[in-house]
Parts: structure tokens; C-alpha cells; sequence
């Protein structure tokens, strides 16, 4: 009973950044219908520009204010970054084909990808350790206050990001312009300024994601944007992908579903039975657990 406990800890700690890097996914793909293939470098690139903060302005002070100005600058420099892709990799494309737009995605994070070797260069680096090591034992289950800041940190920004689109005049108009960008337009909503906005919103979420993936295993790599990417996009597509709440909840559950095949199996096959997963879930709801078949204009 212990190992399914520590497991479920470790599941909703890895499910919650998950849960933060797919809402990138789902918000660009909400909206543009795009899938940002780039979003998982922006994430690798948060962690290493958040190492560097960290060496050369805050030195070797990890106090409180100090952690939450690396927080801050992070998201704000990895905003920039998605602003500039948007600007310069997509928005010229956004009326030729969609392979095309897929294609200058792919390539953009090839250049992120190649640009975070150049300049960090190939060899793991080891992120800071920001957070005292603080540990629990409560009943055999071993929690560390990283988890718990992990855990709530991200839950407290899902639920304000869900708030803000649902409750917000400019969340009412990412809405609109997520059912229809020329309705929105003749409604007078800058399609062009929201967009940028869901750019800025989802590099943020994901730059978050990439610090607590850097604090959380410590090691990190150029190339590792594809696999957290990777596993966020499959639970963005496992909620369906285009709905904020199933963004939250693939991304949950696939932490869940890998910590407990790790745990019990072996973490060798959590790959594929991550991906077994994906394909029974399509094949049951094509559109995901939360996502809602949408008529196609003709």
C-alpha cells in the first residue's frame, strides 16, 4: 500500500507539470488550430536561461525573493521567446496550407533546439538546487516540500488561468476567437493582440514547467524539450487537445498512469504503454476525454 501511495505522490507531481506544459499545446491549437511543436524547446530554453539567472545575477542566494524574481524573469524572457515565434514563424503562414505552418513549427524548434546547444552547449548541466531539501515521511510515504510546491504552484496557476479565460472580458475574447477569428474581428476583438496573448500565456506556463522540470531531476539537457513535449502534447491530446480543463486533466492523468506503470511494472515500458494508452483513448473518444466533436466548415 506504501508503493501505491508514493506513487500517487509522484504521479500528481510529474502530472502537474505536465498538466502546465500542455496547456500551451491546447491554448495555440484552441485558437489557431496549430499544433506548436516549437512549445517543447521554449520549455528546454526555460530551464537553461533559468540556470543562467541564476549564476550570473542572483549568485548563490536562494532566498525566497531570489527564487521568485528567477521565476519571474524566466517567464518573462521565455515570453519574449514565444513572442517572436509567433511573430516571425507562424503569423506569416497563418493563411497557407496547415502543412505548412507544421513544417515551419518543426523548424523553429529545430533552431531552438540547435540554438540552447550553441550556446549551453551539448554536455547535462545540473540546475540549482533552489528549494531547501525538506522531507516527510507520513505513513511509509516519503513527500518532499518540492512536490508540495510543485503540486500547489501549479494547481494555483491552472486554476487562475481557467478563472482569467472564463471570467475575463479578454478571456471572453480568446473564446471568441477560438469559435471563429472573423465573427471576432466584426465584434471588434484584435485577433492579432490575442494571439499574441495566448503566446505570451502558454510560453509562460510552459517556462514554469521548465523550472520545475529542472527542479525536480536536477539534470538537464538541450534535447530534452521533445520528451517532456512529447508527453505533454500526448495529454493534451488525451483531455483533447483545444479544451483547457483537458489540458489539467490529461495531463494528471498521464503523470498518474506513468508513475504507477513505473512503480509496478517497470520504468523501462512506460513509454509504451504510454503511447498503448494514447491509442485506446483515441480509438474510444477520438477527440479526448473532454473535447467535444466540432462540425467542420465547408
Amino acid at each position: 500500500m506504501d508503493t501505491f501511495f508514493q506513487q500517487l505522490a509522484n504521479g500528481l507531481t510529474i502530472g502537474s507539470i505536465y498538466a502546465l506544459v500542455a496547456l500551451g499545446y491546447t491554448m495555440v491549437y484552441g485558437v489557431l488550430k496549430l499544433i506548436n511543436f516549437a512549445h517543447g524547446a521554449l520549455v528546454a530554453a526555460s530551464a537553461f536561461i533559468g540556470l543562467t539567472i541564476y549564476a550570473t545575477i542572483m549568485g548563490e542566494s536562494s532566498s525566497l525573493l531570489a527564487v521568485i524574481a528567477i521565476f519571474a524573469l524566466v517567464a518573462a524572457a521565455t515570453a519574449c521567446l514565444g513572442i517572436l515565434l509567433e511573430r516571425f514563424a507562424y503569423r506569416p503562414l497563418r493563411q497557407a496550407p496547415r502543412l505548412s505552418a507544421v513544417v515551419s513549427a518543426l523548424g523553429a524548434s529545430l533552431i531552438l533546439q540547435n540554438g540552447i546547444m550553441l550556446v549551453w552547449g551539448p554536455q547535462m548541466r545540473i540546475f540549482p538546487q533552489l528549494v531547501p531539501q525538506v522531507y516527510w515521511n507520513i505513513g511509509g510515504v516519503v513527500i518532499s516540500l518540492l512536490q508540495v510546491i510543485i503540486l500547489l504552484l501549479s494547481v494555483l496557476l491552472m486554476a487562475a488561468l481557467y478563472f482569467f479565460i472564463e471570467k475575463t472580458r479578454m478571456g471572453a475574447a480568446i473564446r471568441a476567437s477560438a469559435i471563429d477569428q472573423d465573427a471576432a474581428r466584426l465584434m471588434g476583438i484584435n485577433v492579432n493582440r490575442v494571439i499574441t496573448l495566448i503566446f505570451v500565456i502558454g510560453s509562460s506556463l510552459g517556462a514554469i514547467g521548465g523550472l520545475f522540470i529542472g527542479l525536480y531531476y536536477r539534470g538537464i539537457t538541450f534535447e530534452m524539450g521533445w520528451q517532456y513535449g512529447l508527453y505533454a502534447f500526448i495529454a493534451a491530446i488525451i483531455g483533447g487537445i483545444g479544451n483547457i480543463p483537458g489540458a489539467m486533466l490529461g495531463g494528471l492523468l498521464l503523470g498518474l498512469f506513468t508513475a504507477f506503470i513505473s512503480g509496478y511494472i517497470s520504468s523501462t515500458w512506460a513509454d509504451a504503454f504510454t503511447f498503448l494508452l494514447l491509442i485506446l483513448i483515441l480509438i474510444v473518444r477520438p477527440t479526448g476525454l473532454l473535447g467535444e466533436r466540432v462540425a467542420q466548415k465547408v
